[in-house]
């Protein structure tokens, strides 16, 4: 009865590095298309159905391992052997792969790369883990690291949007929310599993501990992306004002060359201007406050320092991002940036920009932003 898994399980094999390859790649690009918003039910239904699966895989692979620990028998996976045992590893790969390419995707949304790249390290890290060491996946230690890491990741977004709330204390009650979900599956895969659990526990507790420690001093170091908020569109801008069918702004005509250069050009005008405008997603009820930070790169101190802070209401809900803006009126020559940030200081985007001065006033076109 085995015969048609024993062909796929060969076939797999045969062609496991390309497989797992555009596994890897397809999965990331599918859901980059796909995954639309991080608080759309269904998205977090299918969210919550890849922890139900996985949960499902450790716990029968456990089992597995825990009968023949109990029967005495040489712990050996033969790979070539159809068993059981092989399809649930392979599952819990598979899923696992698909539900941190989602946590890969949502945070690379949020946030900007040059601050938030240590957590997004650590995600990738798994995810290329994932694919590249199956034989862990035999073992518990493994198994339930990146299961919490998956946990902990859901949980920093998920509860913002069910409390209607972001900050510090949040995430500490995201931190507990995953310990408390971790420990209730746990107390059911030591009842399933008594002897590979108590094998493994001393170090799993070590690994748990550590991934735990790691993200609560990357949070408060400002680094993980500020999830749910997210930057959908900004720019720095001549004039700006507030019609009925948007906000109508000037700006210099932009190359294809420009897609090429980090910094925007801006063109001042001794006398005239300049504003940033932003467009800022918040989950629906979600209302929180933003801040426009205004930075000067001082180039003998080798530092970025700040020269305006503007606070900033936005309103949780519209898909393409609340619009906001601020202003700062002459503004010196040289590399500046502004920063939404969230009050505590988390970097939802930025806008890099160079002014050059002139005296002369430099070629506009409006665009309409709504």
């Amino acid at each position: 009865m085995w015969s048609p898994f024993v062909k796929i399980r060969d076939m797999y094999f045969r062609y496991e590095r390309l497989i797992s390859s555009v596994s890897l790649v397809g999965g990331f690009v599918f859901d980059a298309f796909t995954l639309r918003r991080v608080d759309l039910f269904w998205d977090n239904v299918w969210v919550v159905v890849h922890f139900i699966i996985i949960a499902t895989c450790i716990v029968a692979i456990n089992f597995l391992e825990n009968k023949r620990i109990t029967q005495k028998q040489e712990v050996v996976l033969r790979m070539r052997t159809p068993t059981l045992h092989f399809w649930f590893v392979t599952i819990l790969q598979f899923f696992f792969g698909g539900l941190l390419s989602t946590f890969l995707v949502f945070y690379f949304r949020s946030g900007t790369l040059a601050v938030t790249w240590p957590f997004l390290l650590l995600l990738g890290g798994a995810f290329a883990a994932n694919e590249a060491l199956k034989q862990h996946y035999t073992r518990l230690v493994f198994q339930i690291s990146l299961f919490f890491l998956a946990l902990f990741s859901f949980a920093i977004f998920i509860v913002p949007i069910i409390v209607h709330q972001i900050g510090p204390a949040i995430f500490v009650l995201s931190g507990v929310v995953s310990i408390v979900v971790l420990w209730l599956f746990l107390v059911v895969l030591r009842f399933v599993a008594r002897e590979t659990f108590q094998q493994s526990k001393k170090v799993l507790a070590v690994s748990v501990g550590g991934i735990f420690v790691i993200t609560n001093i990357l949070y408060f170091t400002n680094v993980i992306p500020p999830l749910p908020l997210s930057l959908q569109g900004g720019g720095v801008y001549h004039s700006l004002v507030h019609t009925s069918a948007g906000y109508v702004v000037t700006t210099e005509p932009h190359g294809w060359f420009d897609f090429f250069s980090p910094y925007q050009v801006f063109h001042e005008v001794p006398g005239q201007p300049i504003y940033a405008w932003t467009a800022v997603f918040s989950p629906a009820a979600l209302n929180t406050t933003i801040v426009h930070v205004w930075q000067q790169y001082v180039a003998a101190t080798h530092e970025w320092v700040t020269r305006a802070q503007v606070p900033l209401t936005i309103i949780g809900g519209r898909a393409g991002g609340y619009n906001t803006y601020s202003m700062l009126g002459t503004i010196a020559p040289g590399a500046w940036r502004v920063n939404a940030e969230t009050t505590n200081g988390q970097v939802i985007g930025r806008l890099l920009f160079r002014v050059v001065a002139t005296t002369t006033e430099p070629t506009l076109e409006t665009e309409i932003k709504n």
